[in-house]
């Protein structure tokens, strides 16, 4: 049997119904194994699909439910982002706004040759949204990042 290796996000948040309409209608992925926990209300395992990427959340629990991550609300903030590969920067952020998530940084062009924004979704939760619009070499991103960094008169 082949084993894929990759990296699996795991968000906590605060209303894992929610979470799961949220990520499925923004993100536009497939909604893939979801377990609701005992008093079912709350999610213990949920997943949205990604171009065959998962992601998986999850409601908060305590300690004494077994739970040993906390949500964004509780901590006071994120320490994570993470940055998704998208065709459409903006129309991935307008649906996102328009379900209630905050722009941290509108969608622009940017040095790397791509069209970029952040918010912050309705759980807390930070994502860079990335449109790759060209490819570039280390040393036209260098020179790009360069001219973009460099103090205006």
């Amino acid at each position: 049997m082949h084993r894929e290796d990759q990296f699996v996000p795991h968000l906590i948040v605060s209303d894992g119904l929610a979470a799961l309409k949220f990520y499925k209608e923004v993100f536009t992925g497939d909604e893939g194994e979801t377990m609701m926990a005992p008093d079912g209300k709350r999610i213990l395992h949920g997943e949205i699909v990604l171009d065959g990427h998962k992601l998986f959340f999850s409601d908060e629990f305590s300690e004494k439910e077994g739970g040993t991550c906390k949500m964004p609300q509780t901590l006071g903030g994120t320490c994570v982002r993470i940055t998704l590969m998208v065709d459409d920067a903006d129309a991935v952020v307008e649906r996102a706004v328009a379900r209630g998530a905050r722009v941290i940084m509108p969608v622009q062009d940017m040095f790397w040759g791509a069209r970029y924004g952040r918010i912050v979704d309705p759980f807390g939760h930070e994502w860079g949204i990335n449109q790759q619009m060209r490819q570039q070499s280390t040393e036209e991103t260098e020179a790009a990042a360069k001219e973009f960094f460099a103090p205006r008169k």
